[in-house]
């Protein structure tokens, strides 16, 4: 889990992506070629922001694999499944502790364990990131990204160029 002292933009999330393809998924899955990723459906990687779908463009070029999203359908986010096992052991784990700072904040989420293996592990990330960046057409169509049949705006793969 990342912690940012800034914004949820859609620079932070795949910001958060590339790093987990740094230190975890290409150690783990060297000879992946493929990531799928599945979120939600608002804030900074919801299926509608022209600049999520940039990032994920220049993700999948330096990671050369072959990205596809899946959204959660708008409103159903807390179907997520992983987000009900790590978020509930977080909260259970600060328990009401203050959270006073930054480091306190990710000593807290990384200290997270269940009996049944769960290990979380938190970092944070000290960049900046703007609202409002504006993503031209040209931009946006540059992104070789194509809409699957079922839902395209929801689902969809980006190719690495």
């Amino acid at each position: 889990m990342v912690v940012g002292r800034d914004r949820e933009t859609a620079a932070f999330c795949a910001e958060t992506l590339r790093r987990w393809w740094r230190k975890v998924g290409s150690v783990v899955y060297p000879k992946a070629s493929k990531l799928l990723i599945c979120a939600d459906a608002g804030g900074g990687n919801g299926y509608r922001r022209r600049l999520w779908k940039v990032e994920l463009g220049r993700l999948a070029a330096e990671t050369g694999l072959l990205t596809t999203v899946c959204h959660f359908p708008p409103g159903t986010s807390k179907w997520n499944k992983i987000e009900h096992r790590l978020f509930s052991a977080i909260s259970m784990n600060w328990r009401g502790r203050p959270l006073t700072s930054y480091e306190v904040m990710v000593e807290l989420i990384g200290s997270t364990t269940t009996r049944t293996g769960l290990k979380v592990h938190a970092e944070h990330d000290t960049g900046s990131y703007p609202r409002g960046v504006e993503v031209t057409d040209e931009e946006l169509e540059a992104v070789p990204l194509k809409p699957h049949k079922f839902h395209g705006e929801w689902n969809y793969t980006v190719t690495p160029k």
